[in-house]
């Protein structure tokens, strides 16, 4: 049966349906965001809901799209491809025609392949699938597909940006541990380590590598005694959401000295467990500027509306390429507008990016953080009230992290 949430959220969708074609002075197009809302990664999902909430206010506010007005509502999916695929049918039963997801590859590989089976099927009711943080490099390669966009970074692109940091400021570093989830994304993560420190870093040796249950692990104390056991200089971790907040725990509780690379620990549960013992410790790779102006106002903003990290800059992104290929086409249709998309450049709140056509892996640079205390200069904003905050360590280029692709890109006639 339906948890209460999910009939919530989807008698929200029970609204005017959303009619492809010319937009109206009155149209709105509503896009459901498919994650966890509950249980261990519930935080994450909730919090990560709340920020395209602000990034679909923003555009409503400024006129973004001309004559659209866009409306976000969420769908609790528990982690679970099958619950995902449920809430999908659902929606375009209501009419929905956008639908995002981020929490997990393991969900986000199912989903992208059900939306392309139903355009497949029903092109005059076409979906697009927004990846705002499924980063698996498939999606993207052998399974890409025209209905899926992502403006993530994936995980070659950022284990990349981390090995390259390494090579160039930590050449020291001679031993790495490898810890993350035991499903796609994970295993993408400690193969693309594996490659890269073999090419920058050919001395470097890998003296761990553990894969571990996704969100079902709620002590790590057994994977901290390893990692301090090997001696590591560096752990890198995929690890997202409970799994990085209770994995960091219990590195500072065995009294693990190896620095974190990571691609989240600036996400929602994570910041608190840091604390000031990850004060130059912990470092992180993500595509978030976090000196611009547009960043820190919205940040400002963002805080002061609902006392909640800004983080999730890619939901700013989503809606903002939406509205300039709806004002491109001059319609709201799916497919109309996957074809602007293509090859679309816009400006997001890091800077200057582009939609590549191929395969629709959004090119952006990459930055890399290191978790210092608030002083208000490098670093504005403090995370979760712990007094500290991301500062800027090195940007790269999104030439210099880009990655080729295998996709065939199939599309519609």
């Amino acid at each position: 049966m339906m948890n209460v949430k999910r009939i919530v959220a989807l008698a929200a969708m029970s609204g005017a349906l959303l009619s492809p074609g010319l937009a109206s002075a009155e149209e709105v197009v509503k896009i459901t965001i498919i994650d966890p809302q509950s249980g261990l990664m519930g935080p994450v999902g909730a919090s990560m809901f709340r920020q395209w909430q602000y990034a679909a206010e923003m555009a409503n506010r400024e006129g973004w799209a001309k004559g659209i007005k866009f409306e976000v509502q969420a769908a609790d999916n528990k982690l679970s491809p099958q619950e995902s695929l449920s809430i999908l049918k659902s929606a375009i039963d209501s009419g929905v025609r956008y639908v995002a997801q981020g929490n997990g590859s393991g969900v986000g590989v199912p989903l992208q392949q059900a939306v392309q089976r139903h355009n497949e099927r029903n092109p005059d009711e076409a979906v697009l699938y927004m990846n705002y943080a499924a980063v698996d490099p498939v999606q993207t390669n052998e399974n890409c597909t025209f209905s899926h966009f992502r403006t993530d970074a994936n995980v070659d692109m950022k284990v990349l940006g981390i090995v390259n940091y390494l090579a160039k400021n930590m050449a020291d570093t001679k031993k790495v541990y490898l810890i993350n989830q035991d499903y796609s994304f994970g295993h993408s993560v400690a193969k693309a380590a594996h490659r890269f420190l073999k090419e920058k870093m050919p001395s470097v040796e890998v003296v761990g590598e553990d894969l571990h249950p996704l969100a079902r692990v709620t002590d790590f104390s057994q994977y901290a005694a390893k990692i301090k056991a090997s001696g590591a200089d560096a752990i890198i971790t995929g690890n997202w959401g409970s799994d990085l907040a209770l994995l960091v725990k219990a590195a500072k509780d065995a009294g693990v000295d190896a620095k974190f690379f990571t691609f989240y620990a600036g996400t929602t549960g994570v910041p608190t467990q840091i604390g000031a013992a990850g004060e130059g410790r912990v470092y992180m790779v993500d595509y978030v500027d976090r000196t611009t102006p547009a960043y820190l106002n919205a940040a400002k903003e963002f805080k002061e509306k609902y006392n909640d990290d800004f983080y999730v800059v890619a939901a700013v992104s989503n809606i903002r390429m939406l509205s300039e290929a709806m004002n491109k086409v001059g319609s709201t249709d799916p497919l109309k507008v996957a074809a602007a998309l293509e090859g679309l450049s816009f400006e997001s709140v890091s800077g200057p990016v582009q939609m590549r056509a191929d395969d629709h892996q959004l090119q952006q640079p990459l930055f890399i953080s290191s978790w210092q205390k608030l002083d208000g200069d490098k670093v504005k904003f403090d995370q979760e009230g712990t007094g500290y905050g991301w500062r800027l360590e090195h940007a790269f280029s999104a030439e210099e992290v880009a990655q080729p692709t295998t996709c065939q890109m199939k599309r519609p006639s």
